[in-house]
């Protein structure tokens, strides 16, 4: 198994509980020595996934800061592609949309190629889901945070001000019900409120392992937007308008 896919697997055992021992950790992992479960367990630390404890691990929750993409790929991969493709059935041939940074919006542009629009983004992983693809892409210029895969700042907000989409599709690092939609980042923040002032339609595509997360910049009140996710919960409902992808 390669570290790609154990590290996926631990994380998985991980969602289950609070604290999960190594001894149970190596017994759950076929083929994964001990060795090679704790050097997973402490790149999976360093990257912020999970807290490393005496005699095994526990997934962090509820975190004010933000995970890097390349993680964010390997967590709740299952709903994040039933949100993927239920936002990506809603746009139509002929329009232009707007594709935020983040691992779920990532997944949209696999289900886009065949249709004749236009995608403006500030992912920067999205071009080699593009390939071959007939939609056109416009990528937007800025400062690049390689961390998250995102263009951000000054010159970044400026020209989206002057851009207008048919819709939005915007990714989110929680919500709950005192912060609302919420980011780690001041950056991220304005780009998303700017997109949102000049898009017909916007949805925040999350997934429910960020239901009751709160980080430090508040984006949206919940009932600002509307949300796909892959699980209805009390939270949910507190939102104006949402979709549960099937």
């Amino acid at each position: 198994m390669i570290p790609y896919e154990r590290r996926k697997q631990l994380l998985q055992i991980l969602d289950e509980t609070d604290f999960v021992s190594t001894e149970q950790l190596v017994s759950s992992m076929e083929g994964a020595s001990e060795s090679t479960v704790r050097r997973d367990l402490k790149a999976m630390a360093d990257e912020g996934l999970i807290t490393l404890m005496r005699g095994g691990a526990s997934k962090i929750r509820g975190s004010s800061g933000d995970t890097p993409v390349d993680s964010k790929l390997i967590l709740n991969t299952e709903a994040k592609e039933r949100i993927a493709r239920c936002a990506a059935d809603l746009v139509q041939d002929g329009e232009v949309i707007y594709i935020d940074a983040g691992s779920t919006p990532l997944k949209m542009a696999r289900y886009l190629g065949d249709k004749n629009i236009t995608i403006v983004t500030t992912n920067v992983l999205i071009f080699q889901e593009l390939a071959g693809a007939k939609a056109e892409c416009i990528i937007i210029g800025g400062s690049v945070n390689v961390n998250m895969g995102s263009v951000v700042g000054d010159l970044t907000v400026s020209t989206l001000e002057n851009m207008f989409f048919d819709r939005a599709f915007l990714g989110m690092t929680g919500f709950s019900s005192k912060a609302g939609f919420s980011t780690p980042d001041f950056k991220e923040s304005r780009k998303k409120q700017v997109v949102k002032e000049n898009s017909r339609h916007t949805y925040i595509l999350v997934d429910s392992s960020k239901v009751g997360v709160t980080t430090m910049c508040k984006v949206f009140k919940l009932d600002e937007v509307e949300v796909i996710t892959e699980k209805e919960t009390e939270l949910l409902k507190e939102c104006g308008s949402y979709i549960v992808a099937k």
